[in-house]
């Protein structure tokens, strides 16, 4: 599987403190290894049926989409991301 990563991703990446990022890096090494592994905890978004989101911590997600072998990932955040995935 392939990554790409959308502008509003990487500027809240940019924006998060470096033990998050670090989170998130091992997390999207998972992504890529294996999209169902326990600690990612992915399901769908409710009223976006392309949208899924993903566990970084409790009180942390990132947004995403599949499509075909490309996972594009949308946003990274707190919970409130999830208002505008």
């Amino acid at each position: 599987m392939k990554v790409s990563f959308t502008k509003p991703f990487k500027r809240d990446y940019k924006k998060l403190p470096g033990n998050i990022q670090e989170l998130i890096d091992k997390q999207i090494t998972y992504l890529l290894e294996n999209p169902k592994h326990p600690s990612l905890q992915i399901k769908k978004m409710e009223g976006h049926p392309f949208i899924w989101e993903a566990r970084i911590t409790k009180g942390y997600r990132m947004t995403l989409q599949i499509d075909g072998d490309t996972c594009l990932l949308r946003r990274v955040g707190t919970h409130s991301i999830l208002k505008t995935p």
